[in-house]
């Protein structure tokens, strides 16, 4: 049933287009605009270029926001068709259902987050001193993250609207406190207690120690451990929203 579920969910995204090239084309566009903003920057010799910095942490941003606005609408309109009370008719776990979509739409984030990390090693030259394997199993972990979000925060939205509505409070306040415009060291006492609870500042400091060192570190694979657990943990709290199983 897992298996099924996943495979009808990715059935059902393959014919939507749109959705389609929201995951798998806007990011690497957004991350040639990060370049391009940066293209005629002059820096004294030796100088890491600004995109080697924004850029990378861009790869955990975009399909983090991505993710979430896909699955939040997606798993709304499952819920005001009536197709997730249908299927509550069936043998079917509530497990097995919620992790079916996570299944499908974490295929979608692997492919989503490859094609960017490509794009941006391949085309824009990313220069960074760690593995662009350990980037590219970021930026998934981080889409995933989002598809979690995406899952739990559909639960509490009536409408398309009220969906989208939950990106100035879930979301915005992440990418403000992240560590992308001021180091979270640099912040004051509130903004760092706060960023701490942040699922999204713990994949920018995973990305920041890829970007530092050539091989994986401890401080790397705790972010990582961290951001798995925040994941299974708001899938499971995700569960608790899905109709009850009715005969």
């Amino acid at each position: 049933m897992l298996g099924a579920t996943a495979a009808r969910v990715l059935t059902q995204l393959r014919h939507d287009h749109r959705s389609v090239a929201m995951i798998l084309v806007v990011p690497s566009v957004l991350l040639a605009v990060v370049y391009w903003l940066f293209e005629n920057e002059t820096l004294p010799p030796g100088a890491p270029r600004t995109f080697d910095r924004v850029g990378l942490i861009m790869l955990a941003i975009f399909p983090f926001v991505i993710m979430f606005l896909i699955t939040s609408i997606t798993m709304l309109r499952e819920r005001t068709t009536g197709t997730l009370e249908r299927l509550m008719t069936t043998p079917i776990h509530q497990a097995d259902l919620l992790f079916g979509y996570g299944i499908a739409f974490s295929v979608m984030a692997a492919l989503q987050s490859a094609i960017a990390t490509g794009v941006a090693y391949w085309v824009f030259n990313l220069d960074i001193r760690g593995n662009g394997g350990y980037v590219v199993l970021v930026a998934v972990v981080n889409a995933v993250l989002g598809v979690a979000l995406g899952l739990f925060c559909s639960a509490f939205a009536r409408t398309e609207f009220q969906a989208v509505q939950f990106m100035p409070v879930v979301v915005i306040p992440q990418i403000l406190l992240c560590g992308l415009f001021v180091a979270r060291d640099h912040m004051n006492d509130v903004f760092h207690a706060l960023s701490d609870w942040m699922p999204l500042s713990y994949s920018v400091d995973a990305l920041q120690e890829i970007a530092k060192n050539a091989d994986a570190t401890e401080a790397m694979w705790r972010d990582f451990g961290i951001m798995g657990a925040i994941v299974l943990g708001l899938l499971a709290l995700a569960s608790f929203t899905l109709p009850r199983k009715s005969s």
